[in-house]
C-alpha cells in the first residue's frame, strides 16, 4: 500500500508515525517543509520518497506534491495527523480522488459551531454555541444563553486561544484579544459545569475499534490559569464493563456517525456534571501530548502501529487488555525565566520507580514555557498503576515532592 504522510519530520513525534506506517508493510511517501537533507538517515530510510513545499497548508503546493508522486505510483491514502494540516489534506484528496476524511467531515470536526449545530440535529447533547462575526452578534449570544461562557477560535485545537467570560466586561476584553490576533470569526459556547475528560478512538470504515477514556485533573481552563497547579491527566483502564465509560463510548460512537467518520483516529473532549454527559469537541486526528504513548504503556501494545495496521490493512492487530491505568503530571517552574534546578527526583524514583515511565527534565540554563504552553511544556514525569486510584494518588505525591527551581 502506497500512503502519503504530511510532515514527517516536525513536531519530532511525526516520526513515530512513519516508521508504524513503515512496519506494518506500507510504502511511506513524504510531503514536508523541512529540506530532505535535514530529515536524518533513520527518517529518509523509512520513507520511498519526499516532496518539500513551502507549507503544507496550502493547498495548491500539497496538490501539486501529490501530483508529482502519482505520476509514478499508485496512491492508496494521505494521512496527515496534525489539526492544522487536516483540511488541506482532505481538500487535495478529494481533488486527486484518494480515498479518506471527507472535506465535508473535516470542516464538521474543526468548526466548532458547525460541528455542534450537526450534533445538536443528531439528537447529541452539547452545549449551546454559535459562530459570532461581530460584537454585536456576541452580546445577543450572551443575552439569549447567559454567563459565563467560553470564547474559542472556531477551528483551534484543544484549549488553545480558549477564554472564559463571566459578565460583559470580560467578553468586551475577550473580543479585543481576538480582534487584536487578526481574528474575525469566533465560537461562543455555554459553560458547562462538570469534570472534564477525553475520549479517544481510532474507527474502522465507520466503526470504533480501539478506544481510551480519560480524565483531566483539575479541567484544563483551571489548570491553565494557576501556576501552583501541577495538573495531571490519566487514561483509565476501567472501562470496560461500567455504565458511565458504556454511555461515553454510545456517544462517542454516535459522533462519528454523525459527523461521517470512515477510518481515521479521533479525539472527543466531553464534560460531565449536573446536566449530565455532555459532548464538547473533536478532532479527527490522533490526540496530542503524547496521549498515544500513555495508550501503548497502558496497554503494553504500540498504539502507533496499531493506527498504522488499521490504516494499511483495514484491520486491526491487538487488542487492548487494559492491565495499566497510566498519566502525566505536569512540573511547572515557580516563576518564569530559566531553569535552576530540580528537588525531589531522587524522592519519587526511590518511592515509585518501578511505576515511572519516563520523565522530562529540562537542562538547567534553560528558559522556560508559559503554563499555558500545556502539559509537556516544561517538565512532566510519566506512570502507570494497575489501579487507577492508586495511580492518581502517586502523581499527586509528585506534583507535591518535585519542584522546579527557575529564576
Amino acid at each position: 500500500m502506497n500512503i502519503i504522510f504530511v510532515e514527517p519530520a516536525f513536531p519530532a513525534n511525526q516520526q513515530r508515525f512513519v516508521h508504524a506506517l513503515a512496519s506494518v508493510g506500507a510504502n511511506v511517501y513524504g510531503i514536508g517543509e523541512s529540506e530532505e537533507g535535514h530529515l536524518g538517515d533513520e527518517l529518509r530510510g523509512a520513507m520511498r520518497g519526499y516532496y518539500r513545499v513551502g507549507s503544507v497548508t496550502n493547498v495548491d503546493e500539497m496538490n501539486e506534491a501529490v501530483q508529482h508522486f502519482q505520476r509514478y505510483v499508485w496512491i492508496d491514502a494521505l494521512e496527515a495527523t496534525v489539526e492544522a494540516h487536516t483540511m488541506a489534506a482532505a481538500q487535495v484528496r478529494e481533488a486527486r480522488h484518494i480515498p479518506g476524511t471527507s472535506v465535508r467531515t473535516t470542516w464538521l470536526c474543526r468548526d466548532k459551531p458547525s460541528m455542534k449545530e450537526a450534533l445538536r440535529r443528531a439528537v447529541v447533547p452539547t452545549a449551546a454555541a454559535a459562530g459570532v462575526d461581530s460584537a454585536e452578534e456576541a452580546r445577543r449570544f450572551a443575552a439569549r444563553v447567559g454567563y459565563p461562557l467560553i470564547l474559542k477560535p472556531r477551528a483551534g485545537a484543544g484549549a488553545a486561544g480558549t477564554s472564559r467570560v463571566d459578565n460583559d466586561t470580560e467578553l468586551a476584553a475577550a473580543l479585543a484579544a481576538f480582534g487584536a490576533e487578526g481574528t474575525s470569526s469566533i465560537a461562543m459556547e455555554e459553560f458547562v459545569e462538570g469534570h472534564e475528560g477525553f475520549y479517544d478512538t481510532i474507527a474502522l470504515r465507520g466503526r470504533v475499534v480501539h478506544d481510551w477514556a480519560t480524565h483531566y485533573y483539575p479541567n484544563v481552563l483551571e489548570a491553565m490559569r494557576h501556576r501552583w497547579i501541577s495538573p495531571q491527566f490519566i487514561t483509565t483502564n476501567r472501562i470496560e464493563g461500567n455504565d458511565f465509560y458504556r454511555e461515553v463510548r454510545d456517544l462517542g460512537a454516535r459522533v462519528v456517525d454523525a459527523l461521517g467518520i470512515k477510518t481515521s483516529a479521533t479525539h472527543m473532549e466531553w464534560f460531565y456534571g449536573p446536566k449530565g454527559l455532555k459532548f464538547s469537541e473533536i478532532g479527527a486526528r490522533p490526540p496530542g501530548v503524547g496521549c498515544w504513548d500513555l495508550y501503548s504503556a497502558s496497554n503494553d501494545v504500540d498504539v502507533y502501529r496499531e493506527w498504522a495496521h488499521i490504516i494499511t490493512h483495514h484491520a486491526p492487530e491487538s487488542r487492548m487488555s487494559r492491565p495499566y491505568a497510566a498519566g502525566i503530571v505536569a512540573l511547572r517552574p515557580d516563576r518564569d525565566g530559566r531553569i535552576q534546578g530540580y528537588s525531589g527526583i531522587e524522592e519519587i524514583q526511590k518511592r515509585y520507580g518501578e511505576w515511572v515511565i519516563d520523565g522530562h527534565f529540562p537542562p538547567e540554563g534553560q528558559g522556560t514555557q508559559p503554563i499555558e504552553a500545556g502539559y509537556m511544556a516544561n517538565a512532566y514525569v510519566r506512570m502507570r498503576h494497575h489501579d487507577f486510584d492508586t495511580l492518581r494518588g502517586m502523581l499527586d505525591d509528585v506534583g507535591r515532592t518535585v519542584h522546579v527551581h527557575a529564576g
